[in-house]
């Protein structure tokens, strides 16, 4: 049984109980206050004929002869003296012997349930002396039949009142559950895939709607969370493409011939350096992916920091045939970060100029105030004045790459990490225009 069907039968029992509650009580307070107007009649009857009797000096009584019928709607009256019957109507035995049975006694109410009469008695005094009874009786078939008509009345409206609750309930627990149902059918149709898909069930205006913005909220955190993790986990495979291209070089060169110790010692020392880089590679990008704070600062030689940029990417410029060339920068020039974070930084950079340039990419590095300016440039095809933003966002490549022969080149990963590493380190990434190709500027901090 789900949610909105025993929300449905908590209503019908509320209802049904305080229905049958109120039923069962309008009909006793009914009950009650027909008898009492019974009885008051009764009484009334009782004190009105004693009223019309006389007694004589001769201690005789005179009294009129009671009229009616008791079967009927009228009342009827006895008057006992002595022991004697001065006055009965014609009734059944029954209730004539009954009303005998209430000479002599105390004022008392008596019921003749056989016959649905109820009788009332009360003493005959004489100067102080009680010398008979008088009794009254009335006749309870109307007030019994009204008693019933509106107990018959008061169940037939509790059961049409519980059926419309029950009718209307539904549709008022159907209508508020609707969006429940339809945010339950979206997610479970929605894949991995749909990220950016939310339930808009526009402002919060109810329990439901504010449920469905908690979700939508919740969403989005995990829709960024994901995002996070699928960008840092396609960073590191580019990032770790290089190493593993020259670990895989240095392997296959020493396992083609039978060479000296020595070559094995060289190419084992390169193979630990790619290790190397590829451990520090990993730990720049946990680093950057704690967006929330920055790259932890340090110092590095500048000219340290373009050799190993250059060492880096030897293997992607020669296979392009690109001569990477570097401009020796000032001395005693120190950027503001750690070395291996600066090479994170500039190498995407770099590789992404080796891609696209025609034959030469030029290296260089220059302080400005408080900040070390990393250049770039490459005799490519250049960066369109309208992309210059665009190629830094995440997969996507510039009109440069869509030629023939440089489709394969690249994911649209590198500037946009080299810019993201940037400016966790409170630097930049940025294109300018240049006199041929694109000129790349990195900005970090001066040590």
């Amino acid at each position: 049984m789900g949610v909105r069907d025993r929300l449905l039968l908590a209503v019908l029992t509320t209802v049904a109980v305080a229905l049958i509650t109120m039923t069962v009580v309008f009909n006793l307070v009914l009950t009650t206050s027909l008898t009492s107007d019974v009885d008051k009649r009764l009484q009334r009857m009782a004190l009105d004929e004693s009223g019309t009797i006389t007694i004589l000096s001769n201690g005789q009584v005179s009294l009129p002869r009671p009229t009616g019928d008791i079967k009927e709607w009228g009342s009827q009256i006895w008057v006992f003296v002595n022991g004697y019957t001065m006055s009965a109507p014609s009734v059944d035995p029954e209730v004539a012997d009954a009303a005998k049975a209430l000479d002599g006694g105390p004022a008392q109410f008596a019921d003749v349930a056989e016959h649905d009469v109820r009788l009332y008695a009360i003493p005959l005094h004489n100067q102080g002396t009680r010398i008979g009874t008088i009794v009254t009786g009335l006749s309870m078939a109307p007030f019994t039949r009204t008693q019933n008509l509106t107990l018959l009345a008061t169940v037939a409206f509790t059961a049409v009142l519980l059926i419309i609750v029950g009718f209307a309930g539904s549709w008022v627990l159907n209508a508020a559950f609707r969006p429940v149902v339809r945010m339950t059918a979206e997610a479970e149709a929605w894949s991995t895939e749909d990220l950016d898909r939310r339930f808009e069930m526009g402002k919060p205006h109810d329990e439901v709607t504010q449920l469905a913005h908690t979700l939508d909220a919740m969403l989005d955190r995990l829709s960024a969370s994901l995002r996070r993790e699928q960008r840092f986990s396609a960073e590191v495979s580019h990032q770790l493409r290089t190493p593993v291209a020259k670990i895989k070089t240095e392997a296959e060169l020493a396992l083609r011939r039978e060479r000296e110790p020595v070559y094995y010692q060289e190419a084992l020392g390169s193979v630990l350096h790619s290790a190397d880089q590829m451990a520090r590679t990993v730990e720049a990008l946990l680093a950057a992916a704690q967006e929330e704070g920055s790259l932890a600062r340090g110092r590095a030689d500048v000219w340290q920091v373009l050799a190993d940029v250059v060492t880096s990417i030897g293997v992607l410029a020669e296979e392009n045939c690109v001569e990477v060339r570097v401009q020796p920068p000032a001395r005693n020039l120190r950027v503001g970060v750690e070395g291996d974070i600066a090479v994170q930084i500039i190498q995407p950079v770099v590789e992404n100029a080796c891609r696209f340039a025609r034959a030469e990419v030029l290296l260089g590095a220059a302080r400005n105030g408080k900040e070390v300016y990393f250049l770039v440039e490459d005799d490519g095809p250049g960066v369109g004045e309208e992309e210059k933003e665009r190629i830094f966002e995440p997969g996507v490549r510039g009109s440069a790459a869509q030629g023939e022969r440089n489709a394969a080149r690249g994911a649209g990963l590198g500037l946009s990490l080299a810019r993201r590493l940037a400016r966790a380190a409170s630097g930049d990434v940025e294109v300018r225009s240049g006199a041929i190709g694109a000129r790349f500027v990195v900005r970090l901090p001066s040590g």
